[in-house]
């Protein structure tokens, strides 16, 4: 898909929720790079300033950007504030990381609450309200970007891996729900990244920096491309290759038509 058809089918404006960093950063770099004008979202305004000035002046796009703690309970409200009446095309979700590092009953509740919060709520109530309109003009796309650890619970990150797994199925499910009306929408499943964030808390464990970590640009390229071939890609494999799970994003892909054409002709007979 070249920039103007890319344009044409996500613009005019992208909002990016984790912006600051890593793959958040790339992904806006990449958008400013074609074109698109970006809404920038993270909690520490600092990095935000610095990336919307870099991108004004390297791109000429327009960029605006809000503080917020997606933890929140008002923060999708936040999110549409930020927005302003904007026309956004494209909501990229890339917030989401667990800095608990702790088994489940070692932590306290509140903190389980924040990060359920963060991951389940505040993705599914902003995806319910941006969606709304892209379903009504025809267009948009929709990336919720997520963790090899929705594949299966692991201790230490047990809630992680459960909101990533909540997120994987409502993104399928939204995905088969939004494609008749040019929606596209993708799960992209990421595996170990190299993020600052990632690092900071390798480093806070006495962990050394494994080699083989995705380059954040590498990813956020991917996340775009696959973006209309949804509903899910995983980092690393092929459409057809099952890894990280015992389905591949094919397989997974097939059986929610199947699911949805069943579901379909049950309705028709009611």
């Amino acid at each position: 898909m070249d920039d103007l058809e890319f344009n044409r089918r996500y613009g005019p404006w992208a909002l990016i929720a984790g912006a600051s960093e890593g793959t958040g950063a790339s992904f806006a770099r990449q958008l400013a790079a074609k074109g698109l004008n970006l809404i920038l979202v993270a909690r520490r305004e600092g990095p935000l300033d610095a990336l919307a000035e870099e991108l004004r002046a390297g791109s000429g796009v327009e960029c605006v950007t809000a503080s917020i703690d997606l933890a929140g309970d008002d923060a999708a409200q936040q999110l549409l504030a930020a927005a302003g009446g904007r026309e956004v095309g494209l909501l990229i979700l890339n917030a989401g990381a667990d800095p608990n590092g702790a088994m489940f009953l070692d932590n306290e509740v509140a903190n389980w609450d924040a990060l359920v919060m963060r991951n389940v709520m505040t993705t599914m109530r902003a995806l319910h309200a941006f969606a709304a309109p892209m379903r009504a003009r025809g267009r948009g796309g929709l990336i919720v970007v997520g963790s090899g650890a929705c594949y299966g619970g692991l201790p230490g990150i047990n809630v992680y891996a459960a909101t990533k797994a909540f997120d994987l199925v409502l993104s399928e499910a939204l995905w088969a729900e939004l494609e008749p009306h040019g929606v596209d929408v993708l799960s992209f499943v990421l595996g170990r990244t190299d993020t600052p964030a990632h690092r900071e808390l390798m480093e806070a464990r006495g962990m050394a920096i494994p080699d083989g970590l995705a380059d954040a640009d590498d990813v956020a390229r991917l996340g775009l491309e696959r973006l209309p071939h949804g509903p899910v890609c995983n980092w690393g494999e092929a459409d057809d290759e099952a890894i990280m799970s015992a389905s591949s994003a094919a397989d997974r892909r097939a059986r929610i038509r199947q699911i949805s054409a069943i579901a379909a002709s049950y309705a028709k007979k009611g």
